[in-house]
């Protein structure tokens, strides 16, 4: 009894195990047929592994396939092509690269060392100086620099500001480059650009030995009789008649009333003007005559016009108020010029506490001016966030520092209320900001 006991133990033990043992291939056997679907898109590198090896590459130079072939996926691609645009349609260094949402830090660690670019936006900007010896300018043909505007000599290969340097030494030479020989003394033309340039300048090789002076009177109809004259009061004709050119005559009068605000003070004065030589100004000297009361008489005059003409603030909209009337109100130019450049950068007020966050502004004076004048919010431009311009964004004081999220997450996001939480602003910045969107 007790043996048939211990046999049919031993059975029902068996017969567990072998029920235990189905179960176990069960569940295997199900967990095998799940995972069958995910080794569909898995590609065995090791088939092929010379098309895997990584070699140095320009990402510039990248198209979709190409990024894909590193191992982005089809939605990375496209994320890293779209934040190229955003960067200015190229990447300047690994350091610019490396900030793009949809490449990993394990990824970028993989690739760094292949990748042709500088570290850093410092060592960019050397390289690109470095090599503006080879891909310097192109020229399409023969042209007076003379005509030249920023955008032209942009489009040649400058800089926007290698182009406004080389408009202001226009402008020094009196608006004229005058020679070749003038126009190679501009610093911002490296030796090898003047001989690219030097053919197709339509302008005399040699600088005129009249340049920057007035010719000697010579005998006969064009000696100068000189007389008594006060140049604060010549014309462009009063000062051709002492003999200057035309484009003389007309830089006297800028460098008088820009740089010395309206009136020659002292004979060091005139004798700095850079169009006036040495010996033009000896020659003038006995027969100038600085007057005092007419220079007064001046300024009193441009006082009494302003007095003349009285603003009524209480009409005087804060969106299109004048330089000239916030001087009126009590402000000081310096105060009156941030309050216009504020208002220029923003495109418009929106409420009258704006202008009070002004800098260099008195308070106290502004308060008067806003419990005064109106301000009309019609012709302030809005947006939504999807549709802003991406230039507006980057420029306008409050968007500026959040622009390039807002332009990378609205590329796959439609809710703006999403868009919100991803950018994580301040309270206080996203009520700001909120004041020019629709």
């Amino acid at each position: 009894m007790i043996k048939f006991t211990a046999m049919r133990k031993s059975y029902y033990q068996r017969l567990s195990g072998m029920a235990l043992l189905v179960i176990v291939l069960f569940i295997f056997q199900e967990s095998f047929g799940e995972r069958k679907e995910d080794f569909s898109a898995v590609r065995f590198v090791t088939e092929h592994p010379a098309e895997n090896t990584l070699t140095e590459f320009d990402p510039n130079e990248l198209d979709a396939k190409q990024w894909q072939n590193l191992g982005f996926t089809e939605k990375q691609v496209a994320t890293i092509l779209n934040y190229k645009k955003i960067v200015g349609g190229k990447f300047i260094s690994k350091e610019q690269l490396k900030k793009c949402f949809a490449i990993s830090a394990d990824q970028f660690s993989a690739l760094k060392t292949y990748i042709l670019l500088p570290e850093n936006g410092r060592e960019a900007t050397s390289k690109r100086f470095s090599n503006r010896k080879k891909n310097a300018i192109t020229i399409s043909g023969s042209f007076n620099p003379d005509h030249y505007s920023a955008i032209d000599w942009q489009d040649m290969g400058f800089s926007e500001r290698q182009a406004e340097a080389i408009l202001k030494y226009k402008h020094y030479l009196g608006g004229s480059f005058i020679s070749k020989e003038k126009f190679k003394e501009c610093f911002i033309i490296n030796e090898e650009n003047f001989r690219k340039m030097s053919p197709y300048l339509l302008l005399p090789e040699k600088t005129p030995a009249t340049f920057g002076k007035v010719k000697n009177a010579g005998p006969g109809k064009n000696k100068i009789n000189y007389s008594p004259f006060d140049p604060n009061i010549l014309d462009p004709e009063g000062w051709k008649a002492l003999g200057f050119s035309e484009r003389q005559a007309q830089t006297i009068i800028n460098y008088r009333d820009r740089n010395l605000k309206g009136s020659f003070k002292s004979l060091e004065n005139i004798q700095k003007c850079f169009v006036i030589s040495p010996e033009k100004f000896a020659e003038m000297k006995p027969f100038i005559r600085l007057n005092p009361a007419v220079t007064g008489n001046i300024i009193n005059q441009k006082q009494e016009t302003r007095q003349q003409e009285k603003t009524d603030f209480s009409k005087t909209d804060l969106n299109s108020i004048t330089f000239r009337q916030l001087i009126e109100f009590g402000f000081d130019e310096k105060a009156a010029g941030s309050m216009m450049g504020f208002r220029k950068k923003l495109g418009g007020f929106v409420n009258k506490e704006q202008i009070l966050t002004t800098y260099n502004i008195d308070k106290e004076l502004t308060q008067k001016l806003l419990s005064v004048a109106p301000l009309n919010t019609s012709t302030v431009q809005k947006y939504t966030l999807h549709d802003a311009p991406e230039e507006w964004l980057k420029n306008h004081p409050y968007f500026k520092y959040s622009a390039e999220k807002i332009i990378f997450y609205r590329l796959s996001e439609k809710d703006e209320r999403k868009i919100w939480k991803l950018l994580k602003v301040k309270p206080e910045y996203e009520a700001r900001m909120k004041l020019y969107l629709k």
